[in-house]
């Protein structure tokens, strides 16, 4: 049975759940539920995530973000911070705005429950960088699409290894040009992003 949640009313961006994304770097995230609760929906789901794979440092602006580790070792990190890991049965948690990145840590499949909240613009922006990861065959996504979903949702998302310059300038440019090169069209029916 699916269930069905809208991501931005105005522009009625609906998913089916479960829904699957994966990329080209050893990532797959299974979104499986939208918990409404009185102070934010709450996404729910699972990750499998290959051995030395995740994501590079990011900060969620708006949102919390935890796992519990059902199979395998996390590794994970805070920006400033030592590396820390998390085995079978443990969970960790991501408090919005806190610079972070995690990765397997162990050899087998790191395997997940995960959870983010509020769900906000979540699905589509990882799907997004996923699909531009995807194109380019790294971790470093599609330099259009990249500049797109960075500059779009920034008030929600950030990559903070990214040089300053790059995200302040660089993309910001770079997605004018995309503009100006109809290279968006696949992104025509984006939702709004979330204002801090």
């Amino acid at each position: 049975m699916y269930q069905h949640f809208i991501f931005d009313a105005k522009k009625a961006m609906e998913y089916k759940l479960p829904h699957t994304i994966k990329n080209c770097t050893g990532e797959t995230l299974i979104f499986t539920a939208l918990v409404k609760e009185a102070d934010g929906d709450k996404i729910t789901g699972e990750n499998f995530v290959l051995p030395n794979s995740g994501p590079p440092m990011h900060i969620h602006w708006l949102q919390d973000e935890g796992f519990t580790v059902l199979e395998g070792k996390i590794g994970y990190q805070i920006a400033g911070r030592p590396e820390q890991f998390a085995t079978k049965g443990e969970s960790v948690v991501f408090e919005r705005g806190v610079p972070h990145r995690f990765w397997n840590a162990g050899e087998e499949v790191l395997h997940c429950n995960a959870w983010l909240k509020p769900a906000n613009t979540f699905i589509y922006f990882i799907s997004g960088i996923f699909n531009a990861q995807n194109k380019s065959g790294s971790q470093k996504p599609e330099i259009f699409d990249a500049a797109y979903l960075l500059t779009r949702y920034r008030s929600e998302y950030e990559m903070a290894d990214i040089p300053w310059g790059v995200r302040k300038i660089v993309f910001p440019v770079t997605y004018f040009i995309g503009k100006l090169l109809g290279k968006y069209q696949h992104f025509k029916d984006a939702p709004e992003p979330v204002k801090r």
